[in-house]
């Protein structure tokens, strides 16, 4: 008799990458027989569209028509070494792009492709066909760390922990020595003034301003080490989101806010606050070292990471000299996104694909964040 527990259903569709629009009001998900698109604030489904293969990546243009496709899953439908730019108001493919190893990950702009391989970032002009613009050279990026907006394009150095930050309109490169390991994740905000990274370590992460490379400040997530899932600026850049392995989901302030933090005045709010983050040790604040000094967030709760099978991350994996396909390690988890300057989505791929909702409120001079809602968004 066959006792052994079932894994995956052959029938459930699991979610092999999900990411954000620019401005987070939809999500789009890659599954093993397509993408779908959602409505960020309710998780309602926008678009669906059906391939005969998997997409272990799937990045979004802005609002426009425009989807970058990298096959990934158990059966890609798209060569590994290949990104294909797809028109969905025509339903077909509008560019293609072949390298000579794995995607590892792609941004995409109106007017410029940064498709991110294991030791480089290659950009291409946004026409037919596809004029090579630039490469530069990366210390191993397993997880395709890439940031691109109409005014910079931010990637990893070639030393690990450091940052490269390219300015657009002159292509001068500046590099910032962020962290002394591994960056674990990187994020521009809105407009490409701010700059949020985070090591493999995952304690501590640090803004910087793009323009004159800057350190504006260091933010402490924590004292144990951590995988960051995500990271993401507010609308307004006053604010920024953090999520972690260890199932937490943190609102850190800015330096220098270019104006006050809004907050929606809500009776009976729960989650958890810290009324004022930098004090979080009270007397031991003062000590000029270690944890005790630093700015914790002044708002946390947790998000639902799922049941998933124990997956090696994509850095791991590769390290063991695995040939990892997008899509077949470890589900992302804990991808952020915000709607307003007040509510926050957390969504997350794998078979156990959930949406959350969360929202800033105020009682008493303390904000909270509390979650409103959640579902298991493939289930629409």
């Amino acid at each position: 008799m066959n006792t052994r527990p079932v894994i995956e259903s052959p029938n459930e569709h699991a979610a092999l990458s999900v990411t954000f629009n620019t401005d987070s009001s939809r999500f789009v998900v890659g599954l093993d027989t397509g993408f779908r698109i959602f409505h960020s604030d309710t998780s309602q489904l926008q678009t669906a569209k059906t391939f005969h293969g998997g997409l272990g990546l799937v990045q979004m243009m802005g609002n426009a028509n425009y989807l970058a496709l990298v096959g990934g899953g158990r059966s890609p439908n798209y060569p590994q070494n290949k990104v294909i730019i797809w028109d969905d108001s025509k339903d077909k493919v509008a560019l293609e792009l072949a390298t000579l190893t794995a995607v590892r990950g792609v941004q995409i702009s109106k007017s410029r492709i940064a498709v991110v391989l294991q030791n480089s970032v290659r950009v291409y002009a946004f026409h037919r066909p596809p004029q090579p613009l630039a490469r530069y050279e990366t210390a191993d990026n397993f997880l395709g760390l890439c940031c691109l907006t109409e005014k910079y394009l931010v990637f990893p150095g070639r030393t690990a922990g450091h940052v490269q930050v390219v300015q657009l309109a002159t292509d001068s490169v500046s590099i910032i020595p962020a962290h002394s390991s591994n960056l674990g994740a990187l994020q521009l905000s809105s407009d490409g003034e701010l700059l949020a990274t985070a090591s493999e370590k995952g304690t501590i992460i640090r803004i910087f301003s793009t323009s004159s490379c800057a350190k504006l400040g260091e933010r402490r997530r924590g004292t144990e080490f951590a995988t960051v899932y995500s990271l993401r600026f507010s609308p307004s850049g006053n604010m920024l989101a953090c999520t972690s392995d260890k199932g937490s989901l943190h609102i850190f302030d800015v330096p220098n806010p270019r104006k006050a933090r809004p907050v929606s005045p809500v009776p009976g709010a729960g989650g958890s606050s810290n009324t004022d983050a930098t004090n979080k040790w009270g007397f031991l604040s003062n000590l000029p070292f270690g944890p005790f000094s630093d700015v914790y967030s002044f708002a946390s709760t947790s998000f639902e990471t799922g049941e998933e099978p124990l997956l090696p991350s994509p850095a791991r994996a590769i390290e063991r000299g695995d040939n990892t396909v997008l899509g077949t390690s470890r589900p992302m988890k804990g991808v952020i996104g915000w709607v307003d300057e007040t509510t926050v989505i957390v969504v997350g791929a794998g078979i156990d694909a959930r949406w959350e909702k969360f929202v800033l409120k105020e009682e008493d001079g303390r904000t909270f964040i509390v979650r409103e809602g959640w579902k298991r968004y493939l289930a629409n």
